[in-house]
């Protein structure tokens, strides 16, 4: 196989009713600029249209559940009846209409597997819960300003990847909503958008856009399972196999290869740093047993370089300003991103045991890797998924050093590399062992027949998967439903929470004189900053943190500013005046303001405590409010807010 050779299934026969049609470059570019397009706009407009509808919580009813599946019903048997007819040597306008719907049809699966059960709340899956929070702040910050910078502190360059949340905040603003609203749109258009591209870079890779239609749907629909409710790395995976190809042949020279997973990598960069790096990990590998093992030669070396250039430039446009603050000498310390390890980082992924559809996808993928070693697209799908699998084995052995590679996220990777396995499998099944073991299914009305009776067989199969999947997320779902939003209220129209009481927050801020952009508070309600442009003083916990704030050191500041208040209440300004950060300007506490007890105002303090999980632990500090004598104070619902500016 050269280095510009697809990952071909063998050689079909004449009779058989089966079409390779993989288009040249300049048409399959053309085709991931129309999907991508298509799908973005077709998502969008369901999304407003479902948001004129009354439809109710998810929770609270079956209808909703029974519109999402008959628009699974519709998809799977629409997509199916293409690609068992065929979609060429007939009308051009029917040529054009299965395209688009095999095109399209990952896109119309995102709307009605997630719209559909999200249109009637504003929230995306998890509502605003634990690490949606930190995802919501820094989309409420991006659809504030156009300046790429960190999501809580002030005048600093951001730590977390932001070319997603960056291009939903220009989408925030492009809508008329606020950022955090904007999470539910931005998430179903980059699901929907990464689905229907995944169809002409896989017909590009394998030559049948049958397959390539199927992979994207089976591709999606695991993905929306497995890790919708983190849409930027859900992207990113989805891509991971279709990359573990275009590795072989980017080594081994083939231009286009090259060119498109510098692209891939260059991105992922830009959105979801581990995933970057088992990709890039996979890259070195095979490149170094190409160039010892396969090629005996340096220029499979000399690629990598290439690749890894490029990819580097890419990402420099989000990492620049991060890696320059690092270099010229900046202090920080305190960020934990790496010290978590739940029930499922103890585990290897062994997803092709499972007793369902996805198992028993997974385990043909598995046979269809060994079986076909020797194909060199094959072996490199294989030696890519060694490398995932040795991840997640290193992440727990690192364990021990007192952090984590974070391996239990490679889960939906594992599992979409060994399913897109298992369909490429199903369809060399059709191509050449029934031919082989069954040659009078060659004759063409047999062949026909068969080719069909599959494609029904995988079209129910698929509907069974697909109308389960609002019901193994319901949990996530339901929690969209019961978090009050940004606007005070609840999908479920069920009383809100103490969340009801930000808006008067912001009025009261904005009254005494403050731009949210431009004001520091300390506060532990992260919901508020997940709603409000507020800058923090301090992140909500380690784990999202820039290192450049030090989290640490500020958390020893924020209780030495609690003990002061009642041991020297008359320093306490000047504790704050001392502070060797922007100060906060407003405090916002649990309290009231006509507390006269020996309690004072609460705030919680986050402090890790990994390897324990959960790996985080609030300890309650209290202020005086004795300190805050000549501050301007307000009570607000269970809110103390308290200012510096004169009463």
């Amino acid at each position: 196989m050269t280095p510009s050779t697809p990952l071909r299934l063998p050689a079909r026969s004449v009779c058989e009713d089966y079409d390779l049609d993989r288009h040249d470059m300049p048409r399959t570019l053309l085709g991931i600029l129309v999907a991508g397009l298509g799908a973005a706009i077709l998502t969008l407009l369901a999304w407003k249209i479902l948001k004129t509808t009354s439809l109710p919580a998810f929770a609270n009813s079956e209808q909703t559940k029974a519109l999402a599946t008959a628009g699974a019903v519709i998809i799977v048997a629409v997509a199916s009846g293409c690609a068992a007819l065929g979609h060429k040597r007939r009308t051009r306008p029917y040529t054009l209409f299965c395209h688009a719907v095999l095109y399209l049809s990952p896109a119309a699966l995102v709307i009605t597997t997630l719209g559909i059960p999200l249109s009637a709340t504003r929230l995306y899956l998890d509502g605003i819960n634990v690490d949606q929070g930190f995802r919501t702040q820094f989309l409420t910050w991006m659809g504030y300003t156009s300046h790429l910078s960190d999501m809580n502190y002030i005048d600093m360059p951001s730590y977390y990847p932001g070319a997603w949340f960056w291009i939903g905040g220009r989408l925030a603003n492009l809508l008329g909503i606020p950022g955090w609203e904007v999470f539910q749109p931005w998430a179903l258009i980059s699901l929907a958008t990464a689905g229907s591209i995944l169809v002409p870079v896989w017909q590009r890779i394998c030559g049948s856009l049958t397959v390539a239609s199927g992979i994207a749907l089976v591709t999606t629909s695991i993905t929306i399972v497995m890790s919708a409710d983190e849409p930027y790395a859900a992207i990113i995976t989805m891509g991971v196999p279709a990359a573990t190809v275009m590795m072989r042949r980017a080594l081994t020279g083939n231009l286009w290869s090259l060119i498109g997973l510098t692209l891939y990598i260059g991105v992922s960069a830009a959105m979801y740093t581990l995933f970057t790096a088992v990709v890039a990990l996979s890259v070195c590998v095979m490149a170094a047993l190409f160039a010892v093992v396969f090629d005996h030669s340096i220029k499979p070396l000399l690629r990598l370089l290439i690749i890894g250039a490029g990819s580097a430039l890419i990402a420099s446009t989000v990492w620049a300003p991060y890696l320059t603050a690092i270099l010229s000498g900046q202090p920080h310390s305190g960020a934990t991103a790496m010290h978590y390890l739940p029930p499922t980082g103890a585990q290897v992924p062994m997803p092709m045991l499972q007793f369902n559809l996805v198992g028993l996808l997974c385990l043909l993928g598995l046979a269809y890797l060994i079986v076909r070693i020797a194909d060199p697209d094959v072996r490199s799908m294989l030696i890519a998924q060694i490398v995932f699998y040795g991840w997640i084995v290193t992440s727990m052995i690192v364990s021990l050093s007192g952090k984590t590679l974070l391996g239990f996220r490679l889960d939906a990777i594992i599992t979409i590399q060994l399913a897109t396995a298992g369909m490429l499998a199903l369809a060399e099944l059709r191509l050449v062992e029934i031919p082989r073991f069954y040659p009078a299914v060659t004759r063409p009305a047999t062949a026909t027949t068969v080719t069909r009776v599959m494609v029904a067989i995988l079209a129910i199969a698929g509907l069974s998967y697909a109308q389960q999947i609002p019901n193994r997320i319901s949990h996530a779902i339901e929690m969209a439903y019961t978090d009050t939003d940004g606007y005070g209220e609840r999908g479920d129209k069920n009383a809100p929470d103490s969340a009801t009481y930000y808006a008067t927050i912001d009025k009261t801020l904005k009254d005494w004189g403050y731009e949210p952009g431009e004001t520091v508070v300390l506060t532990d309600e992260q919901n508020f900053m997940s709603y409000y442009p507020y800058r923090g003083f301090q992140a909500f916990t380690s784990h999202y943190a820039n290192p450049l704030g030090e989290f640490d050191k500020r958390n020893d500041a924020v209780e030495h500013l609690a003990s002061t208040s009642w041991t020297a209440p008359k320093n306490f300004n000047r504790s704050i005046d001392d502070l060797p950060w922007r100060a906060p300007d407003v405090f916002i506490f649990r309290g009231q303001t006509n507390d006269t007890s020996s309690t004072g105002w609460k705030y919680d303090l986050a402090e890790d405590i990994y390897p324990n999980n959960p790996n985080v632990r609030f300890r309650g500090i209290y202020f005086n409010p004795q300190a805050f004598q000549g501050w301007r104070t307000q009570q607000v619902g269970p809110f103390v807010v308290a200012s510096k500016l004169p009463m």
